[in-house]
């Protein structure tokens, strides 16, 4: 007779197993969720548990098309099953009403999924293969950001808006305690800040510092007397004069290590004595939720492939080491910004 093995305890070794196999297909996983999402099955089941034939015919799918991906959907714990009906789960529900989900998902999908394959090539090169291979011989995606085609530049942009812009009315509060006469946006990007800074504060002179070719797109969009323009590439040109208050949100985290250090120091030596730093970040040992760190590490591989090859979602601790080799040092840290838990560093002149 033969032996039939029978499902017992499972032991560590049998579940990493299933962990590995997980990772494994993680990839047809993803494209399975999208496939759902396109064809509104997700949707559908969100109000309406329902049988197969009853997808079928509300989703217009194949027989097909509809038990493969449900099967897959059971399997990943989208959607559970109720007798014959379907229903979604919390975590198909997350991918509908979840904004955060929906930009990251979509951030995936539309700018780093193609790219992604070019990931151990870029670590070997030191350079974003994944984006030359898409979009050109660009020397990082923020040369080509406005060069982007339709939907990878739509969701590249809400993925960069939906966090820092949420920390704004708080930073807005602590940079302004001193009351400075300008602020120097360093990273300007599409001029949120901007905007923000000069219906905060009715006397500020607020300086957006950008790669030239951002700056011209952003000047077709603000239009204010006390907003000035400076089209800098921060690693090749020196900084204008400082003075007042420096912010860079999201920012240094575009950069190596070692060109962080170089920006920090062409800032000192172009500031006064009595400017404030101001650096926003989201570092990864600062997180209180599990998803909110395993998404920050794996932004980390996007700046491999896509962004610039080099730079990473950085620790407070190593943020803090490259700011003291810059010949700054911190004055004051507020913690818990926004609802993303972002951490704003308050640096000066040693």
């Amino acid at each position: 007779m033969r032996y039939r093995r029978v499902k017992r305890h499972i032991s560590p070794q049998v579940k990493a197993l299933a962990d590995a196999q997980k990772i494994a297909f993680a990839p047809m996983t993803f494209q399975a969720v999208n496939a759902m999402l396109k064809f509104g099955i997700l949707e559908f089941l969100e109000e309406n548990p329902s049988t197969v034939d009853e997808i079928i015919e509300h989703c217009k799918i194949s027989k097909y098309a509809a038990e493969t991906l449900l099967e897959v959907a059971l399997c990943c714990g989208l959607v559970v099953k109720t007798e014959e009906k379907f229903v979604n789960s919390l975590v198909a529900s997350a991918f509908l009403n979840n904004e955060m989900t929906r930009v990251n998902f979509n951030f995936v999908k539309d700018v780093c999924y193609l790219g992604a394959s070019e990931l151990a090539n870029s670590f070997e090169a030191s350079e974003p293969l994944g984006c030359r291979k898409f979009i050109g011989n660009y020397e990082t995606i923020y040369n080509a950001l406005q060069f982007l085609p339709g939907d990878m530049k739509k969701s590249w942009f809400e993925f960069d808006h939906f966090y820092s812009d949420r920390c704004f009315d708080e930073v807005l509060k602590i940079i302004f305690q001193d009351k400075p006469t300008q602020i120097f946006d360093i990273g300007g990007n599409t001029g949120k800040f901007e905007r923000a800074c000069l219906e905060f504060d009715k006397d500020c002179i607020v300086n957006m510092v950008d790669l030239p070719e951002n700056i011209e797109e952003a000047k077709k969009h603000l239009k204010n007397d006390r907003l000035k323009f400076y089209g800098v590439d921060v690693l090749k040109n020196s900084m204008p004069e400082i003075s007042g208050a420096v912010f860079m949100s999201q920012f240094l985290d575009c950069f190596s290590e070692e060109q962080i250090i170089h920006i920090l120091t062409n800032i000192n030596k172009s500031m006064t004595d009595d400017t404030k730093i101001f650096i926003l970040e989201p570092f990864t040992d600062k997180q209180i939720f599990e998803g909110a760190q395993y998404s920050l590490v794996h932004i980390s591989l996007y700046f491999t492939c896509m962004a610039n090859g080099k730079s990473r979602m950085y620790t407070e601790k190593r943020m803090l080491e490259l700011i003291a080799k810059a010949g700054l040092k911190l004055n004051k840290k507020h913690e818990n910004i926004g609802i993303h838990d972002y951490t704003l560093l308050e640096a000066v002149r040693i």
